[in-house]
């Protein structure tokens, strides 16, 4: 079995976002070959990073290579079709993430790929080598490789969507306060606790979601003229639970809220993820509010017969079997 066909089966296996990545990076080491990586997912809509899982040279410097990331315009994962090469650019220095920090780690070239698909983004993977510069055959074999992969990666995320247990959210968000260093400053009463309950932190780190360091340098980028998405995120923690994160600007800092995706933030990942169609989704926007068939039909312009056959195919995509539990799943409630 060829090295893409196993990869292609481990797509289509799917599985966990963490564990297939995983699996995924080993098949790629063999057939590709690379020194470091960082590989993340996105939301969808915004296209920011969240959940990444990464094995770089200059771990200690993790937040000055996320704001150095975002900042580069050059082979910017949001700009790019599928794969793009450093060393395919006319001028390397273009490239502040590599001239400011990574060529003096000994990292020679970076090979980006992106996977979206027409529901949205659903993460990049860089590959970064120390001793040759990555080839065009390699780069098609990855761009070969971005239709499953991306799908695999939507499909995880639409698995994550589970009835959760009865539960009161938290009556205020969480805030971190970031320096424009991405250094830790100040944080709400409460935060640290329960923040290395979510979050485990690694020995002499702070507990810190990976998904604050990359809205704050989303804000960061905007604020440089880099990029122009808003710079917030959503990214599923466990069991169901999802956690919007937004960043906005503090004199002199970064403040960072973090808080319970709302049903509404939800349910955009939830139809993205299982690739409703736009009918669809309008559909369930109006379930979601309370509406019942008769007043669907009339919103929606169709038959009531017609939002049946709506309904029995999103009940088909998203492997629910009734509205009340399609609902409980989509919004979280």
């Amino acid at each position: 079995m060829s090295g893409r066909d196993r990869i292609v089966r481990l797509c289509e296996a799917g599985g966990d976002a963490r564990e297939l990545r995983l699996r995924l990076l080993d098949e790629l080491r063999a057939a590709i070959g690379f020194d470091a990586y960082a590989f993340l997912l996105t939301d969808p809509e915004t296209q920011v990073g969240c959940a990444p899982i990464a094995d770089v040279p200059v771990r200690r410097e993790l937040p000055r290579v996320i704001r150095l990331k975002y900042l580069t315009r050059a082979n910017r994962w949001t700009g790019i079709e599928d794969v793009a090469l450093l060393s395919d650019l006319p001028d390397r220095t273009v490239s502040p993430l590599w001239s400011d920090l990574l060529r003096h780690h000994g990292i020679r070239d970076i090979a980006s790929t992106v996977f979206r698909d027409r529901h949205g983004t659903w993460g990049f993977l860089d590959l970064w080598r120390r001793d040759r510069d990555f080839t065009a055959q390699e780069a098609a074999r990855l761009a070969d490789l971005a239709a499953p992969i991306t799908t695999a990666l939507r499909r995880s995320q639409a698995a994550t969507f589970v009835v959760r247990p009865s539960h009161d959210p938290r009556p205020e968000p969480l805030v971190l306060v970031l320096s424009p260093d991405m250094e830790v400053v100040g944080q709400t009463p409460g935060t640290h606790a329960y923040l290395r309950v979510l979050v485990p932190p690694e020995h002499g780190r702070p507990p810190v979601p990976a998904g604050a360091y990359n809205v704050a340098a989303q804000l960061l980028a905007t604020e440089a003229g880099a990029d122009g998405h808003p710079p917030w995120a959503r990214v599923h923690l466990a069991d169901g639970l999802w956690l919007t994160l937004r960043a906005a600007r503090m004199e002199g800092a970064v403040a960072v809220t973090i808080e319970e995706s709302s049903p509404a933030e939800r349910l955009s990942v939830f139809c993205r993820a299982h690739a409703l169609s736009a009918r669809e989704t309008e559909l369930l926007g109006l379930l979601a509010k309370g509406a019942d068939s008769r007043s669907v039909a009339r919103d929606m312009y169709v038959s009531e017969h017609t939002v049946q056959d709506h309904l029995k195919s999103v009940f088909a995509k998203t492997g629910t079997h009734n509205r009340r539990d399609l609902l409980a799943r989509a919004l979280g409630t």
